[in-house]
């Protein structure tokens, strides 16, 4: 036993004494740790810590890109329909960076002895440049696509029930389900054979270039649709709002439809200015916390008036005059097929997605038919396009709802011309052409997102009258 203790390492030799069982706790030094002659350089301590906390926030961002956070989840639109959309004018991410990347005075700088003026880190580069790998769990994963399906479209379904009546229109909405479900897998399919890209990449490989022109301009018109029918809503729940307040202060408002179209470009126009789509995150958040307030108001006072009075006597199981335009309603609900192939691609395991597009097309398509039927069950011929129009115009909390449900569909706007317009920029400018050493490239961006949005402004307005037919 004294022996054996004598072999031992002293005491004071033991926190250093590198053994199997006993364990380092102290911190150990990085893969890409600098050199001590490095860190003997003008700067190389602020250098070394600057490259540490670059890695560390790499580490922990770049490789779960989509549900971390809200705001990740809209960077999925800079890769809307699988296209690469990132702008090229965006802000740069500090954790992107490069340092193989300089320029050629930088490049003769940097091969000679470091001072104070050299860089501490290298060129940045954007985010898309960075190699990203899926991460996402199965459960992120989960809510990300209930995020991507439940939108504004969900709002226009009452009137789609009225059209169609209830029992054609339940029987439309879950068929164009179950086609909507095939026609995703029938896509994941073609990605799997054919190998990644977006819709037009696919388009190209298995028809030919023309094929990938086609599919860019329909996703551009879709969302352009998706802006334009945002603008009449969100109008028309405006104008019930004022009408609904003015009632209560015994005053006559003065304007009309068209007036609140033109007001929301106070917010829209800005807006459509913000190259970098995680920046409107606070605003689409604040969307979507007011689409789930609408929601649970909305199966609330339905299921309490159908249990006190029961089914309107107008309520038809099937509409001759009108049913072709729940049709049309019940495609265009299903906004969220242009982040299917983004959201595969963020997944850890991809091979689980199927099952979960089945339960998330499941979980919606009763969300989306229960709202439909209550709300046409409960009102009848008397459901309007913009629902919360139906609900009592004397309650305080009808009017709240009505007015935030307004806002949740003006900032959503943005978010939805993204797509559009980066595809647009990208045809006209090319992908690599920026406005960062340009201003007159940046003014010719700047000019034609504005000339988009009064555009959808314009057609909003012309269409303004029949919401549900446009």
């Amino acid at each position: 036993m004294i022996k054996a203790r004598a072999a031992q390492p002293r005491r004071a030799a033991t926190f250093s004494a590198k053994s199997a069982a006993t364990p380092n706790f102290g911190p150990r030094p990085l893969a890409n740790e600098a050199p001590l002659e490095s860190q003997h350089q003008p700067g190389g301590f602020r250098r070394q810590y600057i490259q540490r906390q670059s890695l560390q926030r790499s580490l922990s961002t770049v490789a779960t890109p989509v549900t971390r956070n809200f705001v990740s989840f809209l960077e999925l639109y800079g890769s809307f329909a699988g296209e690469d959309l990132f702008d090229e004018d965006e802000d740069e991410d500090d954790s992107a960076i490069d340092d193989r990347e300089t320029h050629d005075g930088e490049e003769q700088e940097d091969r000679g002895p470091p001072t104070e003026r050299r860089p501490l880190l290298g060129r940045r580069k954007t985010t898309k440049k960075f190699a990203r790998e899926g991460d996402a769990s199965t459960t992120k994963t989960f809510f990300t696509l209930l995020k991507a399906f439940i939108g504004t479209g969900i709002m226009f379904l009452p009137k789609a029930f009225r059209n169609g009546g209830i029992l054609f229109s339940s029987i439309t909405l879950v068929s164009v389900s179950m086609i909507t479900t095939l026609c995703f897998m029938l896509l994941l399919q073609c990605r799997k054979q054919h190998g990644g890209g977006g819709y037009g990449d696919l388009g190209a490989v298995i028809v030919g270039t023309r094929l990938r022109s086609l599919i860019l301009a329909s996703i551009t018109l879709s969302q352009l649709g998706f802006v334009c029918a945002g603008i009449i809503f969100a109008a028309e729940n405006l104008l019930a709002f004022a009408e609904a307040v003015s009632w209560s202060t015994r005053s006559a408002q003065p304007f009309g439809t068209n007036a609140f179209i033109a007001l929301q470009f106070i917010v829209l126009l800005p807006m459509a200015l913000i190259r970098n789509i995680s920046k409107l995150g606070p605003a689409a958040l604040l969307a979507d916390v007011f689409i789930l307030i609408g929601l649970v108001y909305i199966w609330y006072y339905d299921i309490a008036s159908l249990a006190d009075h029961g089914i309107a006597p107008s309520v038809v199981a099937f509409n001759p005059s009108a049913f072709t335009l729940t049709i049309g309603s019940a495609i265009f609900t299903f906004e969220g097929i242009g982040l299917i192939l983004p959201i595969q691609s963020s997944m850890k395991k991809p091979e689980h997605f199927s099952t979960l597009l089945y339960m998330v097309m499941g979980i919606i398509t009763v969300i989306f038919t229960s709202i439909g039927a209550l709300c046409y069950a409960t009102f009848g011929d008397e459901t309007k396009i913009q629902i919360i129009s139906n609900f009592p115009q004397t309650s305080k909390l009808v009017n709240a709802v009505q007015f935030i449900y307004s806002l949740a569909v003006l900032v959503g706007n943005p978010v939805q011309l993204y797509p559009a317009v980066r595809i647009i920029e990208t045809y006209l400018f090319g992908e690599k052409v920026t406005g960062k050493k340009s201003v007159t490239i940046k003014w010719k961006k700047n000019l034609l997102r504005t000339g988009m949005m009064a555009l959808c402004g314009v057609i909003a307005v012309l269409g303004a009258s029949d919401l549900d037919k446009f």
